[in-house]
């Protein structure tokens, strides 16, 4: 039978190429999955909506069985399936729990029970779940040092006070695991070691859900609100989509519910919030393709790098805008430059005997014709300043791809990121170019 050529057979093979493309390949057959739907199952729960599977650009996730409608629970979770400290106190970990003190964050109690689980192996009661996380994760402090250099500025800060950060949890905690060594027959050095305490310091920070727990004098008064809920968790981030996800206290369950309707076999998301790119790496480990969140950040030391060194009123100038808040969270978008980078530069152009109008600034007054063009053109020359040293970091990364064939897949997620940033502003670029046109 020959292969039809007409227009109607064109429009089907469009259509059936797009469907293979962004539809997932089913992997519930896979043994993990089925010793954890049997898990579940022993815990009260089935699910009759989504089921896993595997899906280009996002990796492992949950595909719909059924279409899903506006308003719909999607995933209804019981509790005796979430993992929360109240599970860890209730376990072998609670008598050290209750006599360690000062009393362990917890983070600390969530950590340690995944550490220990962990290295019991078959032995775990919580093994289907501890079998289906990541073996490893991207975040920033996972990364290698050479490729977080590569991070834009605002990002790498973050990222090495992160990184700080989890080497102080990890030696504040060092005393609490030895006291735990009547419960192994191997040196805890060996068990709670930085790398495992590392990965389960990421699986609480990538993947638990809000549950508020009630305060207990077992631990610290740090918020109680992380809970890791199997199988839910497998649910990939997009910013365009809007769920309310919450714990249900007449249920007891952990509910999610779409607010937009989803067509059988594709894949269902939720949305962690609205954050840009550096947030959803620093965070999660992960950059989304063309988020409307996206941003570049422009620093104090890049805003001034354009401004007139011989501006005596500049220090003034830059201390209104920090006692106003004006001088952080200042962007670049897909709608080009931020009212707040914009104004902020509005400010810092004013000449000698505007300055006394800075208020009016603030308000976002107009000022003059002169004080308008002259801080459009400061954010043009910033946003070219970001465009050639993007263009330089990409071509370098290209070439560490080249060389260092074993942080590929790192790289190509710093590359992912100073890309889209590339793409926000070229965009910029465009709207201050249309911007201008009535100076000229």
């Amino acid at each position: 039978m020959k292969m039809g050529r007409g227009r109607t057979s064109r429009i089907r093979r469009r259509k059936l190429f797009r469907s293979s493309v962004s539809r997932g390949v089913n992997e519930s057959h896979k043994p993990e999955f089925i010793e954890l739907k049997k898990w579940l199952k022993d815990r009260k729960f089935e699910d009759t909506n989504l089921i896993p599977a595997c899906f280009p650009g996002t990796g492992r996730g949950l595909m719909s069985k059924t279409s899903l409608q506006e308003g719909q629970v999607i995933i209804s979770l019981p509790e005796s399936c979430l993992l929360t400290t109240d599970t860890v106190i209730r376990s072998y970990l609670g008598a050290y729990i209750a006599k360690w003190r000062p009393p362990p964050s917890p983070l600390l109690a969530l950590c340690t029970f995944l550490v220990s689980e962990k290295h019991a192996g078959d032995q775990s009661v919580w093994k289907p779940y501890l079998e289906i996380l990541p073996k490893a994760y991207t975040c920033p402090v996972c990364l290698e040092p050479e490729v977080v250099k590569l991070f834009p500025q605002p990002l790498r800060a973050k990222a090495e006070e992160q990184r700080a950060r989890v080497r102080e949890f990890f030696s504040s905690s060092r005393g609490f695991f030895s006291s735990l060594q009547p419960l192994f027959s191997e040196a805890v050095g060996s068990i709670f070691s930085y790398r495992a305490l590392l990965w389960a310091w990421c699986t609480v920070n990538t993947r638990a859900v809000y549950v508020k727990q009630r305060q207990r004098r077992d631990f610290s008064a740090e918020p109680d609100t992380c809970a890791l809920a199997p199988y839910l968790d497998l649910l990939n981030h997009s910013p365009r989509v809007q769920v309310e996800a919450a714990f249900n206290e007449e249920t007891r369950c952990y509910e999610i519910r779409t607010a937009s309707s989803c067509r059988k076999h594709e894949e269902v998301f939720i949305c962690y919030g609205p954050h840009d790119n550096q947030r959803l790496l620093l965070e999660y480990g992960f950059v989304s393709i063309h988020n409307p969140h996206a941003c570049v950040y422009v620093s104090e030391d890049i805003l001034v790098k354009y401004l007139p060194s011989t501006d005596k009123q500049m220090n003034k100038k830059i201390s209104i805008l920090k006692d106003h808040d004006f001088i952080e969270n200042l962007t670049f978008g897909w709608d080009g430059p931020s009212w707040r980078l914009l104004t902020a530069l509005k400010l810092l152009c004013l000449e000698a005997e505007e300055f006394t109008c800075w208020k009016k600034v603030l308000l976002g007054e107009i000022i003059s014709d002169t004080n308008e063009k002259t801080s459009l053109d400061i954010a043009q020359k910033i946003c070219h300043y970001f465009i050639e040293e993007t263009n330089a970091v990409l071509q370098k990364v290209s070439h560490m791809k080249d060389e260092e064939v074993a942080s590929t897949n790192q790289l190509t997620l710093v590359e992912t990121l100073w890309t889209e940033e590339l793409k926000i502003l070229q965009a910029s670029a465009l709207i201050l170019n249309s911007l201008q046109t009535p100076f000229r």
